[in-house]
């Protein structure tokens, strides 16, 4: 069992505003998932692991600079998700690292990295398991600059297709999966 709160600690520390968006955005993220994995024992889904994973599924935004949600680092925000999944290997968690860098959007394909020409490697950046697709679709549902509300499916879809109908169409079999 990885103990989360002390790697939030060490690169969250204090009581500033940024650790609250991140936790509060995480907890939100973690229940939606978790209720996932109730409704579908059929899936044999890592409950402790899909927790674990989603309150660290966003420790790199620390890094990047977006104001708007209290982030002042120096990287594009689009970045956070392979920066945290740099400091998730650096603490020895390769399977929660592939949650980091597989979560932007409805995960991201090289085709949709190339085409939009976004700072990131090219490569594929997918949700593959079971895991990796819980925590990116409970993700959808919650933005970081209004915490305290639930986005309809239909809105997430609305987020989603603003970058390309090939995360909309993963989205949308989630959804088929999951609800």
């Amino acid at each position: 069992m990885t103990d989360w709160k002390k790697i939030i600690d060490k690169y969250y520390s204090g009581d500033g505003d940024l650790r609250t968006i991140l936790i509060i955005h995480s907890q939100s993220v973690a229940r939606k998932a978790l209720q996932i994995v109730s409704l579908h024992p059929e899936l044999n889904l890592d409950r402790e692991f899909i927790e674990e994973a989603a309150m660290l599924h966003d420790i790199g935004i620390i890094k990047t600079d977006a104001p708007g949600i209290k982030c002042f680092g120096t990287e594009p925000y689009i970045c956070h998700g392979i920066l945290g999944a740099e400091m998730l290997r650096q603490e020895g968690l390769p399977r929660h690292a592939r949650v980091c860098e597989r979560h932007t959007g409805a995960g991201l394909s090289l085709n949709e990295i190339v085409s939009q020409n976004l700072p990131l490697p090219h490569q594929d950046f997918l949700p593959e398991t079971l895991e990796e697709q819980v925590i990116c679709y409970a993700d959808k549902f919650f933005s970081k600059t209004h915490l305290d509300r639930e986005k309809s499916a239909e809105k997430a879809e609305k987020s989603i297709a603003k970058f390309g109908e090939e995360g909309l169409a993963r989205f949308k079999q989630w959804e088929k999966m999951f609800e």
